[in-house]
């Protein structure tokens, strides 16, 4: 006689294997919501950071930040731009920053790494200075030597800013003993006075002259390449938003981010 097998047996067997195929499935969260993985901590983050850069760098990192927020949004890059060296000066005072972008190395080592910028800075350009006259150059302004004529109304950057140090180094190596009528704390405030009139010439960056859109022309000199500044960015040590800062940073060092600086006359670094 053929044996039969105990209904609750097969009952038992197939509330078993139905347990085990749900086991597979994802399990309801509460709410009926899925337990499937959201956003892994790589996503991109959101928010705002605060961005202290260099006065030379106000056009292009300008651009830099609305790029930055058009790719990524949910995102806001606020500036604030001066000297350098006032620029760490307000950062070793207390003022709130995620990231600095200075206008040379000297300075930004003073922030030490570590201490007030976390971790060491990434080079991200470079920058030469140039003479800025008013257009067509009605002084005749052709070389550095021109400046040191006593009827030119000179204007230079102070010695503490990076493009003062950099003036400074170029009086050396050319041997020109210059004397500027005026000291400016940034080279946007030196580009300015040769704009308005209030100089005949000033000594700033070639991509000040490239941004003054024919508002001055650029007369080149020899001894700018003996100081050639080299520009770091650091994402600082209390950052509000260090993750965002990163991203940033990371951007500004990226292949769109070098295109904007070098369409906007920066070297590589």
């Amino acid at each position: 006689m053929q044996q039969r097998t105990p209904v609750t047996t097969v009952l038992t067997t197939a509330v078993l294997l139905a347990l085990a195929l749900g086991g597979c499935a994802s399990t309801p969260a509460a709410g009926g919501a899925s337990t499937t993985p959201g956003p892994t901590s790589n996503s991109m983050p959101t928010g705002s950071i605060t961005v202290f850069a260099a006065a030379s760098l106000q056009k292009t990192f300008t651009a830099l930040g609305h790029d930055f927020e058009q790719a990524h949004p949910g995102t806001t890059v606020t500036f604030s731009f001066a000297g350098s060296s006032d620029l760490v000066s307000q950062i070793q005072n207390g003022a709130p920053a995620d990231v600095i972008a200075s206008a040379d190395e000297a300075t930004t080592a003073k922030l030490g790494a570590g201490t007030l910028a976390s971790g060491s800075p990434r080079d991200f350009a470079t920058n030469t200075l140039e003479i800025a006259v008013a257009p067509g150059n009605p002084d005749h302004i052709r070389d550095l030597a021109d400046l040191d004529d006593s009827g030119v109304q000179l204007v230079t950057c102070a010695a503490p800013v990076p493009c003062g140090a950099a003036t400074a180094a170029v009086e050396r190596s050319s041997g020109v003993d210059l004397h500027p009528v005026s000291e400016e704390q940034s080279v946007t405030d030196v580009l300015g006075k040769v704009r308005s009139g209030q100089a005949d010439a000033g000594i700033v960056y070639r991509t000040d002259v490239q941004g003054a859109g024919g508002d001055v022309d650029g007369v080149p000199f020899a001894a700018a390449d003996d100081a050639v500044n080299t520009y770091p960015i650091s994402v600082l040590r209390d950052a509000a938003n260090p993750g965002l800062a990163q991203a940033f940073t990371s951007y500004v060092l990226s292949s769109a981010g070098q295109r904007t600086l070098r369409a906007a006359g920066f070297g590589k670094p």
